[in-house]
């Protein structure tokens, strides 16, 4: 059982209702909303801590919207994460998200329960072993550091972050 309630707009203060205009307002959009008018999943608890809250939903954003990884293959890792986490709520956005982009059923599942997959693309299947390796060991050999640029793996290292933060929450306020 959610152990927050849904905080529609008409009961936020000054700090919060600012939040949650500015995600509302983003690339997001409304696609975050309850029927009550709530934000879901993490968005929600943001709104309890709106220094924090904004932070981390700005740190979201980057990583979605202006990281140098493709679409695909930033999918394919934050799949990893909400399946080694078991985060039903990512697991549903982000897949519907990646069939979108062309990732099969079979791949989908394969990403979910961490069956072993090769990819066509090498550079999607090089982050799928990387975010595997930084899913299950938090660390990378010098080969798996060397498969993919500098500049990705600061920012794989940092989505993996962000999507276990996620992650997090959304298990400990059961959404």
């Amino acid at each position: 059982m959610k152990r927050l309630p849904s905080m529609p707009p008409a009961h936020l203060d000054a700090d919060a209702r600012a939040l949650y205009e500015k995600i509302t307002a983003g690339p997001r959009g409304t696609s975050m909303l309850d029927d009550e008018g709530g934000l879901v999943g993490p968005f929600n608890a943001m709104l309890l801590s709106p220094p924090v809250g904004d932070a981390l939903q700005e740190l979201g954003a980057a990583i979605r919207y202006r990281s140098g990884l493709s679409a695909r293959a930033r999918e394919i890792a934050i799949l990893v994460v909400a399946g080694h986490w078991d985060s039903a709520f990512e697991q549903r956005v982000h897949e519907e998200i990646g069939r979108g982009l062309g990732l099969t059923d079979d791949e989908l599942a394969a990403l979910h329960t961490g069956a072993p997959l090769e990819l066509a693309d090498p550079g999607e299947d090089a982050v799928l072993r990387v975010t595997r390796a930084l899913v299950t060991r938090a660390d990378l050999d010098d080969a798996e550091y060397a498969e993919l640029g500098e500049s990705v793996v600061f920012e794989l290292t940092t989505l993996v972050g962000y999507y276990t933060t996620l992650a997090l929450q959304l298990r400990v306020f059961r959404v």
